[in-house]
């Protein structure tokens, strides 16, 4: 999400929504977001802080500018990243869960300063409770550094670069840019002085899943049925929020995205 500049006038008002299946996870670079759902949270996020909500068999929640930041301006920039459910935990019931930055494992390794969000990776463990073997890591270097670090990840690997660049087979890659790995054990690339990254990854599903919307399950029929709910409005609601965005419009010809 961003970066954007947001003027006196101008909020982040994500009205209530639902998801199943999945689990999000939010990370703020910078900017303020307050979160509500129907399980009667109601956290702002901070920078560095993480927000992990499961939505399980179905939640429903809004992302709002906080009231005290309203009328000012305003930066908002960050990651969330759709965690899919392992099949046994897609129909769990829905959680949420609010970390610290200060809770997080971050050490200093090959000149670089790391930082473990999420998962397991480098001997260490993050406290935000995932469902499925998977990392997400916090890359900072002030100077130019060799990386090798395929060998302590696992599975598929995503590289996202949010400042600086970097350098993999003698091509430089450059903020907003995703680099895809099948294999994390290619993992290896120069990070450049000043840079930022993050990597995330881990072991992938055995089945396929399918997405609409904001939707993931192992079946149409999941699907199906959270679309029925969310027209009938049967989902639970999110206290102290009235409105809802709609379903979005389909062709009778569509199937969920693989």
């Amino acid at each position: 999400m961003g970066p954007v500049a947001l003027k006196d006038n101008e909020n982040m008002d994500v009205g209530p929504h639902p998801h199943i299946g999945l689990s999000t996870l939010t990370y703020l670079f910078e900017g303020n977001i307050m979160h509500k759902d129907s399980l009667g949270t109601e956290v702002e996020i901070k920078p560095g802080q993480v927000n992990w909500m499961t939505a399980g068999k179905g939640i429903v929640h809004s992302e709002r500018t906080p009231d005290y930041l309203r009328h000012s301006d305003k930066m908002l920039h960050g990651l969330q990243i759709w965690v899919a459910l392992p099949k046994e935990f897609e129909q769990t019931e829905p959680s949420f869960v609010h970390i610290e930055e200060d809770e997080l494992p971050a050490w200093e390794q090959d000149g670089v300063s790391m930082k473990l969000i999420a998962g397991e990776a480098f001997g260490k463990k993050s406290p935000v409770p995932v469902y499925s073997k998977l990392y997400y890591i916090e890359i900072k270097s002030k100077t130019k550094q060799k990386l090798s670090i395929g060998k302590d990840l696992y599975g598929e690997s995503g590289l996202y670069i949010l400042e600086g660049s970097i350098e993999s087979d003698g091509t430089v890659f450059e903020p907003k840019q995703l680099l895809i790995a099948k294999e994390a054990s290619l993992c290896e690339f120069t990070i450049n002085e000043n840079s930022t990254v993050y990597i995330f990854g881990g072991e992938p599903f055995p089945e396929p899943r399918h997405i609409y919307w904001n939707f993931v399950a192992t079946s149409y029929e999941l699907i199906e049925d959270a679309k029925q709910r969310w027209l009938d409005q049967t989902f639970p609601k999110v206290p102290g929020e009235t409105g809802f965005v709609p379903l979005p419009p389909q062709n009778t010809n569509f199937k969920p995205k693989q």
